[in-house]
């Protein structure tokens, strides 16, 4: 079950392209009946939650909340991928790519830490690999 939300008002989302990225990523992996929730929200929301849970009163690009539970419904809850779309414009824009490659290469780097992917024990590696194959179009 993938679950996307757009919880901010800057644009729009396709969320059948975020849904299709998860599917493949969940397959990829081998996680069956799999459950994650994909939010996309403003700068406000993901400052809140920043601070909240990681002492950082600032806002970020992703935050990941990894549950790694069956629940009652048979589903296996990954967790919850959250984006803040103005952060990922703002990051397009001094990268030179589009908005689309960042929210689809943030997902990518949430859903990794999902998993339990950690920056220095194989997270830039493995990310890397995704990347190339998913945006890249090598594998799809």
């Amino acid at each position: 079950m993938i679950e996307i939300l757009n919880l901010q008002k800057t644009g729009r989302i396709e969320g059948v392209r975020f849904e299709r990225l998860l599917r493949t990523l969940i397959r990829r992996y081998g996680v069956r009946q799999a459950a994650v929730t994909l939010s996309f929200v403003g700068d406000a929301a993901i400052r809140r939650l920043n601070r909240k849970f990681r002492k950082k009163d600032k806002p970020t690009d992703v935050l990941s909340f990894p549950i790694m539970k069956r629940g009652p419904d048979g589903h296996f809850h990954l967790g919850d991928i959250i984006i803040s779309v103005p952060r990922a414009a703002a990051q397009a824009k001094d990268l030179g790519h589009s908005l689309r490659f960042e929210l689809q290469f943030l997902t990518i780097h949430g859903f990794l830490h999902l998993l339990g992917f950690e920056h220095g024990r194989g997270h830039e590696e493995e990310e890397k690999r995704v990347v190339a194959e998913w945006i890249e179009g090598k594998a799809r």
